[in-house]
């Protein structure tokens, strides 16, 4: 894998992630298709969008439907008929928010699965393997989210353990080789939770240790949103200038401005399609909840501005009676429409950055949002 830093404009970057599926412009949104699957949409609609990666979660495609099946098929594109880049999450969030059902030990993590209660095991070597039977083309090493809130010295000692695990993850992934022909890269994940000091040691540390690319994890995990802001402030000058900065799990289109301002070129949120489930649209002028009954008689689009099948086609009262209805074209139309503006919205972004325009472009756009 390879990264090409192509404009600045400030702190903003827009650049180019080569891989060996495609390539991948950036600043990017990536989808979230945690168990193989991005929700209400098809992976043809996804392409048509311009999706150029998503997500998988190692551990729900370990515990369902099983690596060995997906090796079978011939790895997780061909299972889930993606062709584009993907990456996959080590899985280490969904097991630490399982607190009653878990236990942390220098080695890795013991837990039970949330399906049946049968009891599994990750270490560092476990989950490079495990990712490597998928065949994502961008790995992430095993880490432990901190909790919200914590003490110092418990983010000190987890980000110590996150840190040794990440060498091990290294190790494993230079004592094996992909399984499907196709080279894979692996991403470090800098932890700290909101201390300073720490954030910036853990950065440090992957950047000695050399990584393919780098995310901020533990992040939108209930601290101010102005703490999250601090926190990516820390971390970007000590990153490598050369590799991608992944932000986990972040967030609002306000969340991803912001973070491409302080330099951080990759995003995956599972909010615009938990939001679409719920009604919740994004629009460059705001959120729209269609389940409102000042849309019941509305026959203008949801979004005049977008060009998705739904707002090309369809009106707000029309939507809205879908959702009352329960109708699952419901789902997926404003599932579509809001990957389309999240795509939109880094792609021009992407474009802002190279006219060197996007500061002026970003101000106006979040005065437009939150008028």
């Amino acid at each position: 894998m390879r990264y090409r830093l192509l404009h600045t404009d400030g702190g903003a970057r827009a650049g180019v992630i080569q891989t060996g599926r495609g390539e991948i412009p950036t600043p990017i949104f990536m989808p979230v298709g945690t168990q193989g699957a991005v929700k209400a949409i098809e992976p043809r609609a996804l392409r048509d969008l311009g999706a150029s990666i998503i997500l998988g979660n190692t551990y729900h495609l370990y515990l369902r439907p099983g690596t060995a099946l997906i090796e079978r098929a011939g790895g997780l594109h061909r299972f889930i008929n993606w062709t584009a880049p993907l990456l996959t999450d080590s899985g280490g969030y969904q097991v630490f928010s399982l607190s009653d059902l878990r236990g942390i030990h220098k080695d890795g993590v013991e837990f039970k699965s949330h399906l049946d209660g049968s009891l599994h095991n990750f270490t560092p070597e476990k989950v490079v393997d495990i990712q490597r039977s998928l065949g994502s083309d961008i790995m992430m090493v095993l880490d432990e989210c901190a909790p919200f809130p914590c003490t110092e010295e418990y983010a000190h000692a987890s980000n110590a353990m996150t840190l040794q695990w990440a060498e091990r993850c290294k190790e494993r992934m230079e004592a094996t080789a992909p399984a499907y022909g196709v080279e894979q890269a692996l991403f470090g994940i800098v932890q700290g939770s909101i201390f300073p000091a720490i954030r910036e040691h853990s950065a440090r540390r992957l950047a000695e240790i050399g990584f393919d690319g780098y995310a901020i994890g533990g992040l939108s995990v209930g601290e101010p949103t102005e703490q999250m802001y601090a926190m990516v402030d820390v971390c970007v000058p000590v990153l490598p200038r050369e590799k991608p900065r992944y932000l986990m799990g972040v967030g609002t289109p306000e969340n991803i401005l912001e973070a491409i301002g302080r330099g951080i070129d990759m995003f995956d949120c599972v909010m615009p399609t938990r939001n679409a489930r719920n009604a919740v649209v994004f629009t460059a002028h705001g959120r729209l909840n269609l389940r409102n009954a000042k849309h019941a008689e509305d026959f203008s689009p949801v979004d005049p501005d977008c060009l998705c099948y739904g707002c090309r086609n369809f009106t707000r009262a029309y939507l809205r009676h879908l959702f009352k209805a329960g109708e699952i074209l419901a789902l997926q139309l404003a599932t579509l429409h809001n990957l389309t503006f999240y795509l939109w919205l880094v792609r021009t972004a992407r474009q802002a950055i190279q006219e060197g325009r996007f500061a002026i472009w970003k101000s106006e756009l979040l005065k437009q949002m939150r008028s």
